[in-house]
């Protein structure tokens, strides 16, 4: 299985399982967690995901080898497509997303690490979108990044290609928490509880909103807001 799935109360655990592969994402491990995701976030008794890497590495980004062989056109576009749709769908989701960061997260992975909710890293690991090093953009992952941290931080990181320790990843702001390894797992599923214990609906618009005034001017972002507002009071106890 390229993807581990177990349910621990109303927490769903998704683990990358391709560790001889640093959890590399091809096509299908990411087919998989993008139709794992959308299929949790429909069942009701799932309140909270916590989504971790098996082995070493948390995940190396886009798998190489698989790229290289991606010589149609089509099909590159195709692939670039399925990305892109993997790291809107955290977005896009009601339910909460933790990552559980445990290792290296480089490229695509660093992506997919800060594309959560939240974030726990583990005190070892690090955070890199190496890219440029092989003359090639963080096209996609890009655009989640510079909507979490500094325009110069984000540059520095996706121009000198340099990986950051826990410590500088949560000084930027892309984690909520750094912790020792052995603790990672117990930090990040404690974190999950607190958001399953959340109202769905309450949980539900407030995803929605926020994803939504952190793109927009202000006065809509307000308005957005008293319409959020109005929705709310009929689910009030």
């Amino acid at each position: 299985m390229i993807l581990l799935i177990e349910d621990k109360g109303p927490v769903r655990v998704l683990t990358l399982n391709r560790p001889e592969k640093r959890n590399a994402l091809d096509t299908a491990l990411t087919s998989a967690l993008l139709e794992s995701l959308r299929r949790t976030d429909a069942d009701e008794t799932v309140r909270c995901v916590v989504l971790t890497g098996a082995g070493p590495a948390f995940c190396a980004g886009a798998d190489l080898g698989e790229f290289k062989q991606l010589t149609d056109p089509k099909a590159a576009e195709k692939r670039a497509a399925l990305t892109m749709q993997l790291h809107l769908a955290f977005s896009k989701m009601v339910t909460p997303v933790v990552t559980a960061i445990n290792g290296a997260a480089m490229g695509g992975g660093a992506g997919l690490a800060i594309a959560g909710d939240l974030a726990v890293m583990s005190r070892s690991a690090k955070l890199g979108y190496p890219e440029t090093k092989h003359g090639i953009v963080a096209a996609i992952v890009m655009a989640n990044l510079v909507r979490q941290v500094g325009r110069k931080s984000a540059f520095e990181l996706v121009a000198l290609a340099e990986p950051i320790d826990a410590p500088r990843a949560l000084a930027l702001g892309m984690v909520n928490r750094v912790v020792p390894q052995a603790r990672l797992m117990n930090e990040a599923l404690a974190l999950a509880e607190k958001l399953a214990a959340v109202s769905r609906q309450a949980m539900a618009q407030t995803k929605r909103l926020f994803y939504e005034v952190a793109d927009l001017p202000l006065e809509r972002a307000l308005e957005r807001g008293r319409d959020a507002n109005k929705r709310m009071r009929s689910f009030a106890k």
